[in-house]
């Protein structure tokens, strides 16, 4: 029996453009992306550089950019977040007692326009309903390394087999079912959390 939950953010709650910073880096003369830029944003969304260092070495590496368009492209992956799932999330929490957690591949810019462009209340109202939010970029550590799931159970005394975990990426789902929890593969565009029971 399930009595806990672990949530993915993007494209599980938030709605998500993956191409859509590409998309705009084109718009501004940009036709491919260096490898060594993964390797600096792997870096940047464990918490391990500075924003500024890594918006720094990206306009190095990306000549030509001005700063304030270049977080727009970067941001530009960034959609709504609806409404209806955060209402789904809240009556989960009140009526059906499961503890709720939001782990989360994410950085310091795109939080920062979730707060800026959903607005402060949206989103404080959202973190709060969860036990406990668990970004990357806080906690140096990014899925799919088991060690980030093994830090969830062990902080809040889960029980793996007890615990469901809910992704997009089928590299996460597999590294969190190395540690032995359950998971729901959501299929982005067909499925969507607020079918969450039948999975349960």
């Amino acid at each position: 029996m399930i009595d806990s939950i672990i949530f993915d953010f993007g494209d599980v709650f938030i709605n998500l453009d993956k191409q859509a910073t590409f998309r705009e880096l084109q718009k501004l003369g940009v036709q491919e992306i260096p490898p060594a830029l993964f390797d600096r944003l792997d870096r940047y969304e464990k918490g391990l550089i500075a924003t500024s260092d890594f918006v720094s070495y990206a306009m190095a590496i990306l000549p030509g950019l001005e700063e304030k368009a270049l977080i727009q492209a970067w941001n530009a992956i960034l959609l709504d977040l609806p409404q209806a799932r955060i209402d789904f999330l809240k009556a989960l929490k009140q009526n059906e007692n499961y503890r709720c957690y939001l782990l989360s591949n994410t950085n310091e810019l795109h939080i920062q326009s979730c707060f800026q462009e959903l607005g402060s209340e949206l989103m404080e109202d959202f973190f709060k309903t969860f036990d406990k939010v668990y970004l990357s970029h806080e906690i140096n550590m990014s899925k799919p390394d088991p060690n980030i799931f093994r830090k969830v159970i062990m902080e809040n005394a889960l029980v793996p087999e007890r615990t469901l975990f809910v992704d997009d990426t089928f590299e996460h789902i597999e590294s969190a079912k190395s540690v032995g929890l359950k998971t729901w593969h959501l299929e982005v565009g067909t499925e969507d959390i607020t079918q969450l029971k039948s999975k349960l």
